[in-house]
């Protein structure tokens, strides 16, 4: 009996120092995969969202060593009556109102600043746009029409062979993605896991082998099309996003501060949601493209492909929220005013004819309660309403 119970006391510290071992091994997957479950909690979501770079893996996107492009002050906005409580329940971070390219209007809330780098979450997919006007412009990619695989052959076989690269840009691939953030074994959320655990997002895509619909028959809203996005441009190109993404985007705009983009265990950058920005930044991305593209007497992004991405070309439903290349625009917009918008409340809003961009980060734990999105958008029209006053 005496030797079973050393045995078992032997066994218990074997198995004691196996954990350690393996814990310290891997101790910085396990701090990724424990960021990601408690991103998101109600007392950590604000400082989380400033501070992504602490938790997991990524790249920074050299700014370049242009000077700081000025934002000048303008006169101060009156912002509409209901914004101080549409801040409140919104759990507001930041907002930033651009009139005619001068800043009429600048606040910080949550304890967050000017120098806070905040998580883009989606708002990250109308980046990627506008980088791939430029690559498209430039030839690296020879029709919207070809096949993602001639691009990005790895995903032969799988769901995405059917594909074009139209078809990704509008998110009307066809293939089956559950994206509900408050599902745990969602495709979104164990996408997320093979972010924090140093996996491969190519080989995630590549594994999505169902389809509800047949590539381009109808849309529905899929974010693992942004990161096929990004395998077109980094296959045509033969070069990372992030390289891409500061040589011929982020360089020329004169930013305050190095974005950086979250990536995956093989620096692949996050496209489709990990880009992190100070709210000033921001706005020069949205005032440029609310120029069409030019930016301190440069073409930036082609003005035509500005056009074509930010109309409602894909089949969403009648009367409802309309979508271009990675762009949104809201019911009964009138041409020129569309968004890039991301969970928890990033959005930014960009009204062409008005000359107003609006930049809004958030911590709200309530974004997909019905009407949220109604109240935040007739909010934006309230803001742009009082700039024309």
């Amino acid at each position: 009996m005496r030797s079973v119970l050393k045995w078992i006391i032997r066994l218990g510290l074997a198995l004691i120092i196996a954990a350690i071992l393996v814990g310290f091994w891997k101790r910085e997957e396990i701090t990724r995969l424990l960021a990601v479950n408690s991103l998101f909690d109600e007392n950590r979501i604000v400082s989380n969202f400033s501070h992504m770079d602490g938790a997991f893996l990524h790249r920074h996107i050299p700014k370049g060593n242009a000077p700081v492009s000025p934002l000048p002050s303008g006169a101060l906005l009156s912002m509409p009556a209901p914004y101080e409580d549409w801040v409140t329940a919104r759990t507001v971070t930041s907002t930033l109102v651009l009139k005619d390219g001068q800043i009429v209007h600048e606040a910080y809330y949550q304890g967050t600043s000017p120098d806070d780098r905040r998580i883009s979450w989606s708002v990250a997919k109308s980046y990627l746009s506008a980088l791939f006007g430029i690559l498209v412009d430039e030839g690296a990619i020879d029709s919207l029409d070809d096949p993602v695989i001639k691009y990005a052959p790895m995903l032969k076989g799988g769901a995405y062979e059917g594909a074009t690269v139209l078809n990704v840009l509008q998110m009307s691939s066809g293939i089956t993605f559950d994206e509900d953030y408050l599902d745990y074994d969602s495709d979104i959320n164990r996408m997320g896991r093979v972010l924090a655990l140093g996996g491969k997002m190519d080989d995630f895509a590549a594994g999505l082998t169902e389809s509800f619909a047949p590539a381009g028959e109808t849309w529905k809203y899929t974010s693992i099309d942004t990161h096929v996005v990004g395998m077109v441009a980094r296959g045509a190109t033969g070069r990372d996003i992030s390289d891409l993404m500061s040589e011929k985007l982020i360089a020329p705009l004169g930013l305050e501060q190095d974005p950086l983009y979250l990536t995956d265990g093989v620096g692949v950058a996050f496209v489709l949601g990990g880009l992190n920005i100070t709210t000033r930044d921001y706005a020069r991305f949205g005032q440029m493209i609310l120029q069409n593209g030019e930016w301190q007497g440069q073409q930036i992004v082609p003005a035509e492909w500005i056009a074509a991405s930010t109309v409602p070309s894909a089949r969403t439903e009648p009367g409802k929220i309309g979508y271009g290349y990675q762009w949104w625009i809201p019911v009964g917009a009138a041409p020129g005013q569309f968004m890039g918008r991301g969970i928890y409340g990033q959005y930014l809003y960009i009204d062409q004819n008005a000359g107003v961009v609006v930049v809004t980060t958030s911590a709200d734990r309530k974004f997909r309660e019905p009407g949220v999105t109604d109240a935040n958008i007739d909010m934006f029209r309230q803001i742009v309403s009082a700039t024309q006053e």
